[in-house]
């Protein structure tokens, strides 16, 4: 009698056959089709893509980054943060530090210290400044900070057990305590007005036209990557044990698994995602302040993911780009109601679309193949 044999489920495939079209499709769009547009068709055509288009365009992919890191904690594993724009900031705010540098003695006060630093009477550059004058450096504590901070906090919070609304009310409190403290001049981040007046990256111009569109592909390319980096991360035996943590902790824990460092882990990913997308926003948009600590602009990263549907990877994206597409025509012509739409949306798919926008596109194809069977 021959003893029953037992094979494991196959991984299934990173991406459909569909799936890698609009991937290959995508990228085809970011790195060949927009800078075609942008730096060779004339301003007067049609087809023309605009300079504004440009920039709008490579900070929405930068919010997107945002939203995806939002949808690995909050979407797969069930903890709602609102404090990811804290870590945003500091990747910004580290590129910052190193465009400051690359000024040099062209600044108003002609000095190879920060304009602002002149203006406060410094002598010397502060410890924390030391690397910011090496890119390579530079490239390392974009990761290395928000990994750091996330890790220290992280660590306390899981291992006490904090979860639910206490979890996001102490991470609120996090990014509103860090940008009280980048408000003061003292600690050597620009008070109030922040990193300015950036004029090179690489001891090349910033301000060009190829130079925006080598942003706008490095932007487009970076969120691809941590696309497929999410997608191969949920898929794995990790991603199954995150989605059980957010279904049952207790349950998991009674198999065997501690959920610390399953939770401590993705909460440093996402932060290290969010602080490579403020390193990319930065030069984009041309200054960083501590008002992109805000409570309010990490209320928005979770308006994003809840809008475009959770534990989609997908929909996150479509929502950074659906919310600040309307926020961006909004601004232009009726600001007054730009806060009113944001919390009347928020409201409406808290209660209408718990799955989000792609879940009602996907229960609507649903539907209509019902039908047609």
């Amino acid at each position: 009698m021959t003893e029953p044999t037992f094979s494991l489920p196959q991984r299934p495939a990173l991406l459909t056959r569909t799936g890698w079209t609009a991937f290959i499709l995508t990228l085809l769009v970011v790195c060949a089709l927009a800078p075609l547009l942008n730096l060779t068709v004339p301003q007067g055509s049609v087809f023309h893509l605009s300079d504004f288009a440009v920039a709008l365009l490579g900070k929405i992919m930068c919010y997107a980054i945002c939203a995806l890191a939002m949808d690995l904690i909050w979407g797969y594993t069930g903890i709602l943060s609102l404090g990811h724009g804290l870590f945003f900031a500091l990747g910004g705010y580290v590129m910052g530090m190193y465009l400051m540098r690359q000024i040099g003695a062209d600044g108003n006060y002609k000095s190879n210290l920060p304009d602002f630093m002149v203006f406060l009477d410094w002598k010397t550059l502060p410890w924390h400044w030391m690397l910011s004058e090496s890119f390579a450096a530079t490239l390392v504590l974009i990761v290395l900070v928000p990994a750091v901070v996330a890790f220290v906090f992280g660590y306390f919070a899981f291992r006490s057990r904090i979860k639910g609304v206490y979890f996001s009310i102490i991470t609120q409190a996090m990014t509103y305590a860090a940008m009280l403290l980048f408000f003061r001049n003292e600690t050597g981040f620009g008070g109030n007005n922040g990193f300015t007046d950036f004029k090179r990256i690489l001891d090349l111009p910033i301000a060009t036209p190829s130079m925006r569109m080598i942003l706008f592909v490095m932007t487009g390319c970076t969120l691809l990557a941590f696309y497929l980096f999410a997608r191969w991360l949920v898929r794995s035996k990790y991603g199954r044990v995150l989605q059980a943590i957010r279904d049952a902790e207790t349950r998991v824990m009674f198999s065997g698994y501690s959920p610390l460092p399953y939770k401590l882990s993705i909460w440093v990913i996402s932060a290290v995602m969010c602080g490579v997308a403020g390193a990319l926003y930065v030069p984009q948009v041309g200054i960083i302040n501590p008002g992109e600590m805000s409570p309010a602009n990490s209320i928005e990263i979770a308006v994003w993911a809840a809008v475009g549907g959770r534990a989609t990877l997908v929909g996150p994206i479509l929502g950074a780009f659906l919310v600040n597409g309307a926020k961006s025509w909004l601004t232009v012509t009726a600001p007054e109601f730009w806060l009113y739409f944001l919390g009347a949306l928020f409201i409406a798919v808290t209660l209408y679309l718990p799955n989000g926008v792609l879940g009602l596109y996907q229960s609507l194809i649903q539907k209509w193949k019902g039908r047609r069977a």
